[in-house]
């Protein structure tokens, strides 16, 4: 029985989209500009199964491989997430500057609280500028940034981590209305001047329409999520799952799963790149998270039989030598590991292929894109 893997790679984008100058990212690439500042970047694994192809030094490739420009509309983890399972966003989430205030007192009034904040800033910035007024006074903080976000911060032992994530169900509930794309939970520790966020983030997201997930589930196939897919999906589409904090954390699970033998798709999510080092502009700490996982995949890469399909992709990019702290509009690389194919896919129209992909391998009907 066939079961199949696709690994994003949160962020990890190979150049400007065709669009990008609609979103300000003209010369925005993840890859390439962390290749320029780290030229000795150690991912000998990556790039011999075709990112040597995709990066242009000229490489012969043992996996198929393509870029895939996004056809939805955003540059978020929720658009580019739901683009790869097979549902293409036209409309765009809601982008606030500043919540309205009606939105706001309606959450407060629901959920018992009352909020700081109501501005866009990075999570880091953010908890600098009021982590101690928010211990302080007992109300958590409300932001948010340049996607579709309502993002609360809170001390995990001042307010408290389970109260957080109450208050974050009741605004996930509001946000709908708002047309909200996640509402993120953003807990914090520590003390003024040394305040860290934690590893229990939590994403509420807007339910999708119809994925290839769902199609999978409707032919009787399993389908598992690891890391943050069911965040993504409002666990939508799912028969499982299985969060993780860390990218290493994902990767102990990817293999912990596969080994298991049993059919189905596997869909994991390796977060680090963008949480850790896209937003935070750290190109050594993105450098040396690509090299560990390369160092891992080379590895893995034993367990993979010529029948199964693997997949490794990006959701969009997050370039750390890039202005500012947002994500950047880029094409993704992809390859795809099944019965020994070394094709040079090309540049595709969409990330949706990989949904059409997925749905063809395992017989099942699909929406949207183009199997590879």
């Amino acid at each position: 029985m066939p079961r199949a893997l696709l690994i994003v790679l949160d962020s990890v984008g190979c150049g400007a989209a065709p669009d990008a100058q609609n979103y300000g990212d003209s010369g925005a690439n993840t890859l390439g500009h962390i290749l320029e500042a780290v030229p000795n970047l150690q991912i000998p694994t990556l790039r011999r199964l075709g990112w040597g192809r995709i990066l242009g030094l000229g490489e012969p490739n043992e996996a198929y491989f393509a870029q895939m420009r996004p056809a939805a509309v955003g540059k978020d983890t929720t658009s580019g997430h739901w683009e790869l399972a097979g549902a293409i966003l036209d409309q765009p989430f809601a982008v606030f500057e500043r919540f309205p205030d009606e939105l706001v007192e309606e959450i407060e009034k629901r959920a018992g609280v009352r909020f700081i904040g109501n501005q866009s800033a990075s999570g880091t910035q953010i908890i600098e500028l009021l982590g101690e007024q928010s211990v302080a006074s007992g109300r958590p903080i409300l932001y948010t940034s340049a996607d579709s976000v309502l993002q609360i911060a809170a001390h995990e032992a001042h307010f408290g981590l389970e109260k957080l994530l109450q208050v974050c169900e009741v605004a996930r509930k509001i946000a709908d209305q708002w047309r909200i794309g996640r509402v993120i939970a953003r807990p914090f520790v520590g003390e003024a001047s040394n305040w860290e966020r934690t590893a229990n983030r939590r994403d509420f997201s807007f339910v999708p329409p119809k994925t290839v997930l769902n199609q999978l589930q409707d032919a009787g196939i399993e389908t598992v999520g690891i890391g943050k897919i069911s965040d993504i999906f409002a666990g939508s589409g799912l028969s499982q799952s299985f969060p993780t904090k860390s990218n290493a954390a994902g990767m102990a699970t990817i293999e912990r799963e596969w080994k298991t033998g049993r059919d189905g798709l596997f869909f994991a999510n390796l977060v680090d790149f963008d949480t850790l080092y896209g937003h935070r502009r750290d190109v050594l700490g993105y450098a040396k998270a690509l090299e560990e996982f390369d160092a891992w995949l080379a590895g893995f890469t034993s367990q993979i039989e010529s029948e199964d399909l693997v997949l490794m992709t990006a959701d969009h990019g997050n370039d750390p030598t890039f202005a500012g702290t947002d994500h950047t509009r880029e094409n993704v690389p992809l390859l795809m590991l099944h019965q020994n194919r070394r094709e040079n896919g090309g540049q595709r129209d969409s990330f949706a292929d990989v949904a059409a992909t997925v749905a063809t391998y395992f017989g099942a009907q699909w929406l949207v894109g183009k199997p590879f």
